[in-house]
């Protein structure tokens, strides 16, 4: 049976204060950018940037609404505790302007521009920058709060699957401690996000499917995921049926408007969802496996999808039922066929998408194993239906690789 859904009278929801979604909306981010302050700060990555028309046409944009602009960081990868701390460095002084991040890639860059925005107004004067990202990620450190409101973000994505876009969190790693943590507080959503499907249309095909896997596997994580709350099991249940129909569309033909519109719109409600709620497991071992393997998150999340869902298929039956029913109207009555019918399709959708489905794949030694389920823990494992410590992990893991 299904894990017990908390109270639904007792939630807490938090989104970004406004939100502009369909093709065509980024020529709109210069008024955005307007009503926040006078000058963007952008964070972006090479993609990202070329995918809105490059340096070039961003500037004019901004010049053209009376905003300044200052180019102060770019996105490479997932962001490291080093990259933070450079661009906190390296930031123009801000006297009596009222800058605005302006962040435009994806998660990576989301995220970086998350952590810059928010360490900017909390670190103290002539602080260790460095000393000071670690103490505010969670389990590192001193464990201090956001406590001051960050610079006000506004991200624009440029891929289809993280979410960075609407959640209060960034995701940062420190190679040499071989950790990845996040910086998170409610203060940290986005006071914007501009979501223009057709920035994604470039995005090449290994892009577009990790991305749309790893919005597919926080839809699917956060509906059942211990600590769920209602809004974002109602939000799911409206996205998931479009993302799983569109990303094989998109697979198929990368100027699939329609579709690359439901993943955008799966990606932005990913976000709202597990922000709101939290993930599981295959996030919590995601995590660790970008850590020991370089594995890109969205990769990741593939390869462990279908081994979370049938890992809490027990548990998860009715949830896994209704999910399946509302992305097709023929599934079975019984709820165990429709919850089995659910797992086998999760298969067959990570299967089109080409990820790894053995963590062999991924470059992951055998004598590694134990050292994965000791380090897949964190928030997301702690939302999982199923409690798993590495003891009950171990031989799951074993199973996959």
């Amino acid at each position: 049976m299904s894990a017990r859904v908390p109270d639904p009278r007792h939630y807490d929801f938090v989104a970004p204060q406004s939100v502009l979604f369909g093709v065509g909306r980024f020529d709109e981010l210069p008024s955005v950018v307007a009503r926040l302050g006078d000058v963007a700060w952008v964070v972006g990555s090479g993609r990202g940037l070329a995918a809105c028309g490059g340096r070039h046409r961003i500037e004019a944009m901004f010049r053209a609404a009376s905003l300044a602009t200052a180019w102060i960081g770019m996105a490479s990868g997932e962001p490291t505790v080093d990259d933070v701390a450079d661009v906190l460095r390296r930031l123009p002084p801000r006297g009596d302007a009222r800058p605005v991040v302006v962040a435009i890639g994806g998660g990576s860059a989301i995220d970086l521009a998350k952590a810059v925005a928010a360490m900017a107004t909390n670190a103290a004067p002539h602080e260790d920058l460095r000393q000071a990202v670690l103490d505010r990620l969670e389990g590192v450190g001193r464990g201090l709060p956001i406590g001051v409101a960050p610079l006000p973000v506004v991200a624009v994505p440029t891929t289809a699957g993280t979410g960075a876009e609407a959640t209060r969190n960034a995701v940062v790693s420190c190679p040499e401690r071989r950790i990845k943590k996040s910086m998170r507080s409610p203060l940290m959503v986005p006071r914007a996000a501009v979501v223009d499907p057709a920035l994604t249309v470039s995005c090449p095909p290994e892009v577009t499917a990790a991305s749309g896997i790893d919005a597919i596997t926080q839809l699917v994580e956060s509906f059942v995921c211990r600590f769920r709350t209602p809004l974002p099991r109602a939000l799911t249940l409206e996205a998931l049926p479009g993302a799983v129909a569109a990303l094989p569309r998109a697979l198929a033909e990368p100027g699939d408007l329609a579709a690359r519109a439901a993943l955008s719109h799966a990606a932005l409600v990913s976000g709202l969802a597990l922000t709101n709620a939290g993930l599981g497991m295959a996030h919590g071992v995601a995590a660790a496996l970008g850590i020991e393997c370089g594995t890109p998150h969205g990769v990741a999340c593939g390869l462990m999808l279908p081994l979370a869902v049938e890992t809490n298929r027990a548990a998860c039956r009715d949830d896994y039922a209704l999910l399946e029913r509302v992305i097709d109207a023929r599934a079975p009555a019984d709820p165990d066929a429709a919850a089995d019918a659910f797992v086998r399709r999760i298969e067959r959708l990570c299967t089109t998408a080409g990820t790894p489905r053995r963590l062999s794949e991924v470059g992951l030694e055998r004598g590694r194993l134990r050292w994965l389920a000791e380090n897949s823990g964190g928030a997301s494992m702690r939302g999982n239906p199923v409690a798993l410590d590495p003891a009950t992990l171990l031989p799951i893991l074993e199973r996959a690789w």
